[in-house]
């Protein structure tokens, strides 16, 4: 495929800060690519924007001609995009123009975006939805908020669509729920409610959500947390706002394998500080062994980084990783990861940002890679769109 030209400009997330939309023109049309921003960020992951959003822009404007004179066949042929433009542009950027190019290569080749990178895929992810939120993401209500970030939805029948139609039913509970206690506050980052309860009494409407489903359709329904307890670890110390608390590090191992012992809770993110691999592998062998099908996931930990993840592995530190592709940009990156995971039987998960777009690639990549899990939210355009790819992917089989 020979591209004729690529240009950039900066769009709108759905936080309306800037981020950057790649076009890619050749014979076959003009194709476009978004790339989200987080706002929650592990203090490891690459810069967005080498300086700001319009320096990359005017950067990948200045790359057209020589992006243009290069040949791509094949997935693995973004490895020479790879090699022009290191140092020179941000996370956000390259992963823009990556998806931008690989759309326009599927498109002269008659084919899905996923089939690029693994024709043979057909097992659908699980989907991940956030229904109450805190943390960074929430504003206050009546001065306050949960500590942890997002409390989480895990519906597991075989059927991706259904998953999702019970994601939203959960999402209306949990609505109904903080409406009746009067503790409902507006729709957060991601989409998800915000409320002044505390995390655990949050979680006391989550198990009940999960107990109801479960109830109606007679199939699995996992609860989860996202804790990101780098936001709220200070030197030491785990400081807890609503309610206050202050706990060392053995302290949050145990009041995290408290939680998940009297909640039911299968899925915990980023439970310790994003350095604590120690800790982390520490909390793993016991919640594992009280509990088998937990999982404990690295995101701040790991930052989508293949070394980071090489670390996590070598010291046993989780058994699921969170994967950003706009935390390293590069999706060859983001492969190796897969690749590696698997092998040693780590849970994948490809997730959204806050700050999305209404890209579809997310969709398209978590059924490439054949991840176990897809992140997205539930509510709002720019979430709901990916899920609604992935519902087209599954009717394809």
């Amino acid at each position: 495929m020979k591209i004729k030209e690529v240009s950039a400009r900066s769009i709108f997330n759905s936080r309306r800060e800037k981020t950057i939309q790649v076009s890619i023109r050749t014979e076959q049309g003009l194709f476009t690519a978004s790339s989200p921003s987080g706002k929650s960020k592990g203090r490891h992951e690459k810069p967005a924007f080498l300086g700001d959003v319009e320096q990359d822009i005017n950067t990948i404007r200045n790359f057209s001609s020589k992006i243009s004179e290069m040949n791509f066949e094949k997935f693995s042929d973004l490895s020479k995009l790879e090699n022009l433009t290191r140092g020179k542009i941000g996370a956000n950027s390259l992963f823009a123009l990556e998806v931008g190019i690989l759309k326009a290569l599927a498109s002269e080749k008659g084919v899905a975006l996923w089939q690029l990178i693994n024709p043979k895929a057909r097992k659908m992810p699980f989907p991940i939805g956030n229904c109450i939120g805190g943390g960074l993401h929430s504003k206050e209500m009546k001065g306050k908020k949960p500590d942890f970030q997002e409390f989480l939805i895990i519906p597991k029948t075989d059927k991706f669509f259904n998953n999702v139609f019970l994601m939203k039913k959960a999402l209306n509970i949990c609505s109904e729920e903080l409406r009746v206690r009067k503790v409902k506050g507006s729709l957060n980052d991601e989409n998800a409610f915000s409320t002044c309860l505390s995390n655990e009494e949050v979680l006391g409407i989550m198990m009940r959500v999960k107990e109801e489903l479960e109830g109606q359709i007679g199939e699995r329904i996992d609860i989860g947390i996202d804790m990101a307890s780098s936001s709220f670890y200070t030197g030491f110390l785990y400081r807890y706002k609503n309610r206050r608390k202050r706990l060392k590090k053995r302290e949050q191992i145990n009041y995290v394998l408290d939680l998940t012992d009297k909640y039911n809770i299968d899925y915990i993110e980023d439970p310790l500080e994003e350095n604590d691999f120690t800790g982390f592998a520490s909390l793993k062998r016991k919640a594992v062994r009280a509990r088998p099908t937990s999982i404990i996931v690295g995101d701040d930990l790991t930052v989508s980084n293949l070394q980071r993840f090489k670390k996590a592995l070598k010291m046993k530190s989780i058994n699921a990783v969170i994967l950003k592709p706009n935390q390293t940009g590069s999706l060859l990156e983001i492969a190796e990861i897969v690749k590696l995971a698997k092998k040693y039987a780590i849970k994948t998960i490809l997730s959204h940002r806050s700050g999305e777009t209404s890209d579809t690639a997310l969709a398209e990549l978590a059924f490439g890679f054949q991840t176990d899990y897809i992140k997205t939210g539930i509510m709002g355009k720019e979430r709901e769109i990916k899920l609604k790819r992935l519902i087209e992917i599954e009717k394809e089989f």
